[in-house]
């Protein structure tokens, strides 16, 4: 039976420090399937959907949703990340197949992909409260790149460790990431455990390459009780949406596309989808949301 996505929170430290663990193998395989991924850009990618995972896994309002942006000048383009409160996920690199050789470690070379002169922007609608907070990137590494947005933007240092392992058919292996953030007026000692403890987790992928987010949860940080929560790569535009967008165009704008090219088409990046709309079915949409005259 194939393992569910997942990821894990509680409070550990006589509850003053917030953990989570995530499982996001899956997440990343749909994204590999979806955008045909080479395995840095779905390193990047999908170390970008962790993290924006856990942020969502944050969201208060049933309505809460958030989009991560990164931008840092790199062979992969930028990477666009959104998801909801139900962690609903979703998310492109604007270079799908960019190839480049092993980092110095022989690593996939995550931060030459992404590159590091930019900026990590997280948009965030929860609680009637739009917040917006953007840092300069540290590394193009993601996880160092999200810790210092959660220091700078947010105040709430936390301790990140994410990871991507990709397999030799190109599929992904492992996934997932910890994140340690240690709540207001926490100790000394609590803060201590979760800085050494974060250090455990340099190789997290390969963690979760044999165990699931439970197992990694009880052999690092024993019977500490959790909630789980289960993401999953879901995209919500539809024909209905896309044909709702463009009723708000008009009659005129939409036949002027028509004149000029021959249909209409709308392309999805989150799904990698294209809407086509031919003269009679865009005079049907025409017909039906009243805008029938010019």
């Amino acid at each position: 039976m194939e393992r569910q996505d997942a990821i894990l929170r509680g409070l550990i430290c006589g509850g003053e420090v917030s953990l989570a663990v995530a499982d996001t193998t899956n997440l990343v395989n749909e994204a590999i399937r979806i955008h045909g991924l080479s395995p840095v850009a779905a390193a990047a990618l999908g170390r970008t959907l962790t993290a924006a995972t856990y942020l969502c896994s944050s969201l208060k309002e049933d309505r809460g949703a958030l989009s991560v942006t990164i931008k840092g000048g790199g062979p992969g383009g930028n990477i666009y990340v959104s998801g909801d409160k139900a962690l609903h996920m979703r998310g492109y690199i604007e270079e799908p197949r960019v190839d480049l050789p092993p980092n110095a470690a022989g690593k996939l070379d995550v931060g030459g992909c992404v590159g590091r002169s930019g900026y990590l922007s997280v948009v965030r609608d929860d609680e009637g409260q739009p917040f917006v907070g953007t840092t300069e990137l540290v590394s193009g590494e993601i996880g160092e790149d999200f810790a210092a947005y959660f220091a700078y933007s947010e105040q709430r240092p936390t301790a990140v460790a994410v990871g991507v392992k990709i397999g030799r058919e190109g599929r992904c292996i492992g996934a997932g990431g910890v994140f340690l953030q240690p709540m207001p007026g926490a100790s000394e000692e609590s803060i201590r455990f979760a800085e050494e403890a974060i250090g455990k987790f340099s190789a997290v992928s390969t963690l979760l390459e044999t165990r699931s987010a439970e197992q990694l949860w009880r052999e690092y940080f024993g019977a500490a009780q959790f909630y789980t929560l289960h993401p999953a790569y879901k995209c919500n535009c539809s024909r209905n949406y896309i044909e709702g967008i463009l009723a708000g165009m008009g009659a005129a704008e939409l036949r002027s596309i028509i004149a000029e090219q021959g249909k209409i088409e709308v392309h999805c990046h989150y799904c990698n989808t294209d809407y086509v709309f031919t003269p009679a079915e865009t005079e049907q949409l025409i017909a039906r949301t009243g805008g029938g005259t010019t």
